[in-house]
């Protein structure tokens, strides 16, 4: 009886062959040479620094509250969202809380829109009113009055298109609409949240 030669560990079947053949060649394009690698890095720093960029500038970023023109309803110190985004599809809406580029010193300040465009605004006797009626200002506290910074002035203001009045929550402890007029909308750069 003839013994079957066993095959020799060395030699492989055709298929394994045929699996080297076919696999080595595709590992190999996987990756890239050493250039490449460093061109692909730079391509996707350069796209998250892009995209950091877009959304701080343009959709959302954090803010830091100094002063205390918003208290209770915002503390010194403290931080908040500034939603840019939310404007560029509508305009700001009354009792809404809004960073505004001041006009006194260019600087920005977080403020209260209490008018819109097309409202009119009359503050007497320390009571506010928008349009002929004393405005409900739930968000304040209560017995706080709305003075003119000379007391017992009146002051009247009419909201032009695309303007605004804003106020601080903190009515004697803020400079607002009061003391710099009505702002504009290309002034009003985003909702806190």
């Amino acid at each position: 009886m003839n013994p079957t030669p066993s095959p020799s560990p060395a030699a492989e079947s055709p298929a394994a062959t045929l699996t080297a053949l076919l696999v080595a060649p595709a590992l190999t394009k996987l990756r890239p040479p050493r250039g490449g690698r460093i061109l692909q890095t730079g391509i996707v720093a350069g796209l998250a620094v892009a995209s950091y960029l877009l959304v701080s500038h343009y959709i959302v970023q954090t803010v830091q509250v100094v002063g205390s023109s918003m208290a209770p309803t915002l503390r010194n110190a403290d931080r908040y969202l500034l939603d840019r985004f939310a404007l560029w599809v509508r305009a700001p809406k009354a009792s809404e809380i809004v960073v505004v580029r001041d006009p006194s010193d260019q600087g920005y300040a977080v403020k209260r829109i209490v008018a819109r465009e097309g409202e009119t605004v009359c503050v007497q006797a320390g009571h506010l009113y928008v349009n002929g009626r004393e405005l409900a200002e739930n968000y304040l506290r209560p017995g706080v009055r709305t003075c003119m910074p000379i007391q017992d002035q009146k002051g009247c203001w009419v909201c032009g298109k695309g303007e605004y009045f804003v106020l601080g929550d903190n009515r004697d402890n803020s400079t607002d609409s009061r003391d710099y007029g009505i702002v504009s909308r290309q002034n009003i750069l985003g909702l806190i949240h």
